[in-house]
């Protein structure tokens, strides 16, 4: 659908039955997101604001909250697209079936960005950062922040669009030490394209500009979090899904401005110029704690007309961002694996966060051995070229299976994935780790900020155990371990009384190694130490946002009769995952009683949320 607006998009949403307005009154501290957060949940409409409190302006929030309804707003587009991002992974297709791909071509030709006047809707008014609604998702964030922007930079060794970068970074716009409407707080990693933008400014000793839209066509914040192929610009791909070209026009002070948006905030980063931002409450599902980061100085704010602020809430999986993740994976879904030979398939598993676990499948194809002693060897290539591969890089456990040992696995399902790594693995060879690396910069679960380590499991080979079902009548632990559930075929969790510090986790280990010498444990091949066990083993999505959320593979990855041989770790017992909250993590994401009661009251009939949650 070729929406010119935001506003369009909602007329749109609104005349098919698939949003709703909020009339009443709201307010942007807690309780919008209160309201999101409970829609989402209900795998309900898109949500119009239509009153917010100390706001003139409208808000929209979940036009992504599903799949379905990501599909219809991009229906007329979507197959071409998926094309288009194919053929650009693998351009040996046009060349082979030229008329094929002659239309998708011309498509991509025609979605190149416009230059336009200066009277643009965009240019209709200006405003200042305390005239747009200041939306706190959790009790504890640091401020009001922008949680769906499209934050464009320029190349200074190459300006221009073509060469522009288009991603979505969080900004926080008032709270801690900012100057209220000349000050705003950007987090982004210097690895990200704005990264590498703000490197060569700072080594010119140039400031930055930065133009942060929010709003516009729905394409336009799609194209902002796309995985896009090299030489595939966001603007171009932004045209495309939309079916309109990306309008632009630079203003009085040079700065960047989306035609189409329904604000954009123009501003300067200074080098080396920080202040402390957030915390925040993240999609984790804890916070990110409060760390310097870029400071942009605010020179102008534009809104349009008709101007609606859009909006989503970050927290524990799934999200809102979740269903991002999902078009995303509709459209460039066979990208990624043509890009690593033997790759066949990868999931950054969501309900851990994404960035903590990925499953990857791949292929033994050179494997000269036997079938009963294939062994892991390809896919450990494998498994290192997807830890180098952009935001795989960030993936702390990478459990990778061979295709040939069962060409029906499938990598979104947990619990089958899971089950069949556990029913082959060899615990005494196929963990291989990687200490003193990085991990994701909302990981607070390592040695330090950014720090951490990452471990990959490889799996090859035919099943050498049959896991258990449930606990044999004879098993027990010792004490202090007195409480444990079966989560799954072949893990346990079990829970570690609150008293028990990490520096008493030697001696623990030593009293069970020492309880469980002689037991026949062949069908457990996985423990997991938690703080709640009823809690941990309750669903498979609680257990993998718990044990690989909250654990560093080289320090809290330990083992039943554990050896340690030329530098190689294993046991021949249980694995041990030490998943419990430490001193040094972040705190966790929890609702606001009073924000939850008000919306429970507005799900009452008559209310504004009956029959929807």
């Amino acid at each position: 659908m070729s929406y010119p607006s935001l506003k369009a998009c909602v007329a749109d949403l609104e005349k098919h039955g698939r949003l709703i307005r909020i009339k009443e009154e709201v307010d942007p501290y807690l309780q919008m997101a209160a309201i999101h957060l409970r829609v989402f949940e209900n795998e309900g409409p898109a949500i119009l604001f239509e009153n917010i409190k100390g706001s003139k302006f409208p808000a929209v929030s979940n036009l992504f909250g599903t799949l379905e309804r990501s599909e219809f707003i991009f229906r007329d587009t979507l197959d071409k697209i998926k094309t288009l991002v194919d053929l650009k992974s693998d351009p040996l297709k046009a060349i082979k079936n030229p008329f094929k791909y002659a239309n998708v071509a011309l498509t991509a030709l025609s979605a190149l960005p416009m230059k336009t006047g200066s009277r643009a809707p965009v240019n209709f008014a200006k405003c200042k950062i305390s005239d747009i609604p200041q939306i706190v998702n959790w009790p504890n964030d640091g401020g009001p922040f922008v949680t769906m922007p499209q934050v464009y930079t320029e190349d200074a060794d190459k300006p221009g669009i073509m060469n522009a970068n288009l991603g979505m970074y969080r900004i926080q716009l008032a709270g801690n030490d900012y100057i209220l409407n000349e000050e705003i707080g950007l987090h982004y990693q210097l690895h990200r394209g704005i990264g590498v933008h703000q490197t060569k400014a700072n080594a010119k000793g140039q400031p930055l500009k930065v133009s942060i839209f929010v709003g516009g066509p729905p394409s336009h914040p799609v194209a902002a979090v796309m995985p896009l192929p090299e030489g595939l610009s966001e603007m171009t791909f932004a045209g495309a899904l939309g079916n309109r070209r990306f309008r632009y026009f630079y203003d009085e002070e040079g700065f960047c401005i989306s035609a189409d948006a329904d604000f954009v905030i123009t501003g300067t980063v200074m080098p080396h110029d920080n202040k402390p931002e957030g915390p925040f409450g993240d999609h984790l599902g804890y916070y990110s704690l409060k760390h310097p980061f870029p400071l942009l100085k605010v020179h102008n704010v534009y809104h349009r007309k008709d101007a609606i602020w859009s909006f989503t809430v970050v927290g524990r999986p799934p999200q809102e961002d979740t269903s991002f993740g999902a078009l995303i994976h509709e459209i460039t879904g066979s990208a990624i694996p043509k890009e690593i030979p033997g790759l066949h398939a990868v999931n950054a598993v969501d309900a851990a966060g994404v960035h903590p676990l990925l499953f990857a499948i791949g292929s033994e194809r050179y494997t000269p051995y036997s079938d009963n002693e294939r062994r892991p060897q390809e896919i450990l290539t494998i498994a290192n070229h997807i830890l180098g591969k952009g935001q795989l890089s960030l993936a702390k456990y990478l459990f990778i299976a061979a295709r040939e040992d069962d060409p029906q696995l499938n990598v979104n399902d947990i619990g089958g994935f899971l089950k069949h790594i556990l029913q082959r693995i060899d615990l005494t060879r196929d963990l291989h780790f990687y200490t003193n690396t990085t991990i994701d910069t909302l990981d607070y679960s390592g040695s330090g900020l950014n720090s951490g380590s990452k471990v990959a499991i490889a799996a090859a080979g035919p099943v050498k155990r049959e896991l258990w079902n449930e606990l044999p009548a004879n098993f027990d632990l010792p004490r202090p371990f007195e409480k444990y559930k079966m989560v799954m075929p072949g893990v346990l969790a079990v829970e570690v009384p609150k008293n028990i510090r990490t520096s008493d986790m030697p001696l623990m280990l030593e009293i069970l190694d020492e309880h469980l010498q002689d037991a026949e444990l062949s069908g457990l091949p996985l423990m997991v130490f938690c703080d709640d066990a009823g809690f941990t083993a309750q669903s498979i999505n609680n257990f993998v946002w718990v044990t690989f959320t909250r654990s560093n593979p080289s320090h809290d990855i330990y083992g039943i009769k554990s050896f340690t041989e030329h530098k190689h770790w294993g046991c021949n017992g249980p694995l041990i995952i030490d998943a419990r909250i430490k001193p040094h993590h972040a705190p966790v994401l929890e609702k606001d009683p009073a924000a939850e009661k008000l919306v429970d009251k507005m799900g009452e009939k008559g209310g504004a949320l009956h029959g929807i949650i």
